[in-house]
């Protein structure tokens, strides 16, 4: 199962105001999501028109190419994005990375239109989040680097967090240290990343970026610092090639690598989940059998007589 893109309830607070334009009403909502973006949406009664949204973003690592507290090319990828319907602040609400104004009375009236547009807006995180990536993959499908790039790029997936990237001209080798802080889901995230890598072997998936696991640092890491390099799970390393970044498929591939852990953690939550349903359904069944051993009842008989004991009483009366 592949993690969606755009944020649920996002999308579904601006479809909900686009549908509702005539009602002046007042909106004030604030959420995280991701254990890390946090997002405020707001509309006043002044100005029902008017849709601000408001995205913090946790602090980038001294690693990681940043600018302002957003990624490299984070602006430039808003702005190809979402056209000239969109007012970027600056500067941003205070303790928000980004804002963004919308002016819905500037948007085509055309429905379908506008529902594409608000779901690309609901993907932010994506765009913002994705924008170093997509500059290195947009330049592997020209068969280039881009010049500003150092040999070892690293990028922010979660906080703390960060992912590599050695950028050449015909290919890209995406590297993740795997850390959890769980001892049982490093155990389940090691045994599924192995296992995730046979797969990738089969004669289906023969097209697919090459995949492997190794439980130390491989060499395209040489020169990160030392504390990005603690990974209780391994590393796994992904070669990207100028096919899989063609045409459509760069959206989808930028995704894909910048949720690569979460979608690990899902499958690794999962099992932990499916193994203690298991053993719920097996005591469940040896206590329901338990049950039904009870041992048989005792009776004073012979020879299918019972006999009853006489009283002194009953003696002396006979």
């Amino acid at each position: 199962m592949m993690l969606q893109s755009h944020s649920r309830f996002l999308l579904q607070t601006l479809l909900t105001r686009a549908q509702n334009l005539d009602k002046a009403v007042e909106l004030d909502y604030q959420w995280i999501e991701f254990d890390d973006v946090r997002y405020h949406v707001q509309v006043t009664m002044k100005n029902p028109q008017i849709l601000l949204l408001s995205v913090s973003l946790p602090n980038p690592p001294p690693e990681a190419m940043s600018f302002d507290g957003l990624p490299l090319g984070a602006i430039e990828a808003i702005k190809t994005a979402y056209g000239t319907g969109f007012q970027i602040l600056d500067p941003p609400r205070d303790g928000f990375s980004l804002t963004l104004k919308l002016n819905f009375s500037k948007l085509r009236p055309d429905e379908a239109y506008r529902n594409s547009l608000l779901t690309k807006l609901a993907s932010i995180r994506e765009v913002v989040m994705g924008a170093p990536l997509k500059i290195i993959l947009r330049h592997l499908a020209s068969r280039t680097v881009a010049p500003e790039l150092d040999k070892l790029v690293a990028i922010m997936h979660r906080p703390n967090e960060t992912f590599f990237l050695v950028p050449q001209a015909d290919k890209v080798t995406v590297a993740f240290p795997m850390r959890f802080k769980d001892s049982v889901d490093t155990i389940l995230a090691t045994s599924f990343l192995k296992q995730f890598v046979e797969a990738r072997r089969a004669a289906a998936l023969s097209s697919a970026p090459s995949c492997t696991w190794s439980p130390t640092a491989p060499q395209e890491l040489e020169g990160a610092p030392k504390e990005t390099l603690s990974a209780n799970a391994g590393f796994v390393t992904f070669v990207i090639m100028p096919r899989h970044v063609d045409g459509e498929k760069l959206d989808r591939t930028v995704w894909n690598l910048s949720t690569f852990h979460a979608y690990v953690s899902y499958h690794v939550k999962c099992s932990e989940g499916f193994m203690h349903t298991r053993m719920r359904r097996r005591v469940e069944s040896m206590i329901q059998a338990l049950d039904q051993a009870k041992p048989l009842e005792k009776t004073r008989s012979m020879n299918n007589k019972s006999f009853k004991r006489l009283g002194l009483n009953d003696v002396n009366s006979k």
